[in-house]
């Protein structure tokens, strides 16, 4: 996926943005749906649905709404797939840039709240391409380490390492199995 050529179209131009705002469906269809699996690494997205309303906002638009998908990725116990269904809020802001704001130059200073609400992201130009904040949406909801409820190492009789373990615990196991051979 290159920014020139984004996944989906999902492109919204500020310049003809009705004043109450306009809706934005973005439904994917299947070979869209397995490039999407193939760029987040995961096995498939069975299903993948954004409604957004896409609003103007002090000289930008906000985008608030849904996101609804079905993904399935490898267990990380036994590589079996698991099934996820994700349902995510999305509310973002796209402003211009301040008139006179420089961009920092190298090794300057730069301060950022971090306990300030989602700061809003930067306009550059008249459109703004909504598909890279709906894939960004998707790839934080994904479960990073997926599994089904009843798996665990466990079950698979992998030793969990509650007792001694390293090279000198195996040769001592080696020289316990070899005093009760004689």
């Amino acid at each position: 996926m290159s920014a020139e050529s984004p996944l989906f179209d999902a492109i919204v131009r500020i310049d003809r943005m009705p004043a109450n705002g306009r809706d934005l469906k973005v439904s994917l269809d299947e070979p869209t749906r397995a490039r999407l699996a193939e760029v987040l690494k995961l096995s498939a997205v069975d299903s993948f649905e954004a409604t957004l309303v896409v609003a103007p906002l002090r000289g930008g638009i906000r985008a608030l709404g849904r996101l609804v998908a079905d993904i399935v990725q490898p267990s990380v116990v036994t590589f079996e797939p698991v099934g996820q269904h994700i349902d995510e809020p999305v509310d973002r802001v796209f402003l211009p840039e301040p008139h006179g704001h420089q961009k920092p130059t190298p090794g300057s200073e730069l301060f950022v709240d971090l306990e300030d609400d989602d700061f809003p992201d930067h306009l550059d130009g008249p459109e703004v391409d909504l598909s890279a904040l709906l894939i960004e949406t998707l790839a934080l909801a994904i479960d990073p380490y997926p599994r089904h409820p009843d798996e665990s190492l466990d079950s698979l009789g992998v030793d969990l390492g509650n007792g001694p373990s390293g090279p000198f615990a195996e040769l001592e196991k080696l020289k316990k199995s070899t005093d009760t051979d004689r």
